[in-house]
């Protein structure tokens, strides 16, 4: 003979816990629109990748937006946070094609970054290449590192020490 721990909660915690994701499926399944066929079709909005680095002299934004037009691009730096919109769009003559899959995602995005107080705001490049939108934004010459040349001398006769101009 097997003992068993009894819990009186367990199999309505099991069915609650199956009829939670049952409906949690129903309603994902709703929300995504259908092209008729077994597989949802993609659209709505998209997130683009994003790589942010930062060296001495700036920190750089770059987006992947393949097939967004330059003009359907919006970049925009407000109160040290940069903004960039955008949208791609389904092109209206693909429509009347028979699509058996549609993996791209279509729709408008908005990705927005705070900004350190060490960036110029006045100094930002925007340069779009090959579905890439690069931002570049200068740092503030104070902000720079520099370099200060250390000179020996004696312990009784300090040495006065100076940056050299950046």
């Amino acid at each position: 003979m097997t003992i068993t721990r009894f819990s009186p909660f367990r199999s309505q915690f099991n069915d609650l816990t199956l009829l939670q994701n049952r409906l949690n499926s129903i309603f994902h399944d709703f929300a995504l629109p259908t092209s008729g066929a077994s597989e949802p079709l993609a659209a709505g909005s998209f997130v683009p990748a994003v790589d942010v680095y930062e060296d001495a002299q700036k920190v750089v934004v770059k987006l992947e937006v393949p097939g967004v037009r330059e003009e359907d691009l919006d970049v925009r730096i407000e109160n040290h946070t940069l903004t960039v919109k955008g949208e791609r769009k389904f092109e209206a003559e693909e429509k009347e094609e028979n699509f058996r899959r549609i993996e791209r995602r279509f729709g408008s995005f908005v990705r927005s970054f705070t900004v350190s107080q060490a960036v110029d705001t006045d100094s930002i490049t925007a340069n779009y290449d090959a579905g890439v939108l690069t931002v570049a934004l200068a740092k503030k010459a104070e902000a720079k590192p520099k370099q200060v040349k250390i000179e020996v001398g004696s312990a009784t006769q300090p040495k006065q020490v100076e940056a050299p101009a950046a």
